[in-house]
């Protein structure tokens, strides 16, 4: 169903969108694998060895003039764009009334406000096409909350609100536009949390484990599949949020 599409993960070069991206290659998409830093030759190997292209992007998502060139790329390379997966994100936790100006906007910057730009400049070519698939990645923390992640519960709280927007907007050309809410999946970004505050997000958990990114990529590939599924957030956290 996906074989021959063009895939863009922004944020791929390792942990959830390394692996959106590996499934979506599985799939037989071609992939564009944007990165903020560096991504490794063996990531690249792993995504081509699936039988498909891979174009790895360097750049900043935050940055609108970036994002509209990448779709520009994106077009010339491959004719196409098919899915948009929004998975750049950072974090820079600190309690409210200790977090500087400089924290807030970083974080709305690269998982807000990146959202935002890559669905501006990617929809464009989608509603041309009549097809499209664009899946953001929201998080539990942007439904319920955080203490410490005002900033980030703010970036993902507005993720959802773009996507039931971008949902309703894009409906009538065929162009879907769903998220994802992540709840405590096992990542370089959870890993440096202390060890006790691990446990006690463990006993949140119904399910009394932790996610998989393999979890997460499953979903997106779920929403890419199903074209009749749009404007939702779908909650993969092992039942935190119920």
């Amino acid at each position: 169903m996906l074989q021959g599409k063009t895939a863009v993960v922004t944020g791929a070069a390792k942990g959830i969108g390394k692996a959106i991206a590996l499934a979506f290659a599985k799939e037989g998409c071609n992939i564009v694998l944007n990165y903020h830093s560096s991504v490794s030759d063996e990531t690249i190997k792993e995504i081509e060895d699936c039988g498909v292209k891979c174009m790895p992007v360097k750049g900043d998502v935050g940055d609108f003039e970036f994002a509209a060139q990448l779709v520009k790329d994106v077009k010339k390379e491959f004719k196409t764009l098919d899915i948009l997966v929004n998975n750049a994100g950072i974090t820079s936790d600190m309690l409210l009334m200790r977090m500087s100006e400089e924290q807030f906007d970083k974080v709305i910057h690269t998982n807000l406000k990146g959202t935002f730009n890559m669905i501006r400049h990617a929809s464009s070519l989608m509603l041309k096409q009549r097809s499209g698939a664009i899946i953001n990645m929201a998080s539990v923390v942007g439904v319920t909350g955080n203490v410490g992640q005002a900033n980030y519960a703010a970036s993902k709280a507005g993720i959802i609100g773009l996507t039931k927007s971008t949902a309703k907007e894009l409906a009538q050309r065929g162009v879907t536009c769903n998220a994802i809410a992540p709840g405590f999946v096992e990542t370089d970004m959870t890993a440096v949390l202390p060890e006790d505050v691990q446990k006690q997000m463990l006993e949140t958990i119904p399910l009394k484990r932790y996610g998989q990114v393999e979890d997460i990529a499953n979903a997106a590939v779920f929403f890419a599949k199903n074209t009749y599924i749009t404007g939702q957030v779908l909650n993969v956290d092992g039942g935190m949020v119920m």
